[in-house]
């Protein structure tokens, strides 16, 4: 069904949800994980296997600045709290969903 939506439309609905995470920073990869089973980290290495699948060059570092809104490590320190036991085993639970996810 994603073929239905158009290239433009994508690319704009993309830009919008990285806009809406660079604003969300108290949605927490790790909740994102638990809830969603991927995470700002995931997007990133998506969009840099995109790049270089369309014959493009980004690092893992490029890409996740650019999901971030700023490099990784600086996100990490500004908004990356404590990964409690609670949130590690719900994201495993979470994450083991992926596996038929393409």
């Amino acid at each position: 069904m994603t073929d239905q939506i158009s290239d433009a439309a994508a690319a704009a609905a993309f830009r919008r949800l990285v806009n809406h995470l660079q604003h969300r920073h108290d949605a927490e990869n790790i909740d994102l994980m638990g809830l969603a089973g991927f995470c700002r980290n995931c997007l990133a290495d998506w969009v840099m296997e995109a790049t270089v699948d369309a014959g493009g060059s980004m690092t893992k570092d490029e890409a996740r600045e650019a999901i971030h809104g700023m490099p990784a490590n600086e996100w990490k320190k500004k908004y990356q709290t404590e990964a409690t036991p609670e949130r590690l085993k719900k994201m495993k639970e979470s994450v083991a969903k992926n596996a038929d996810a393409s």
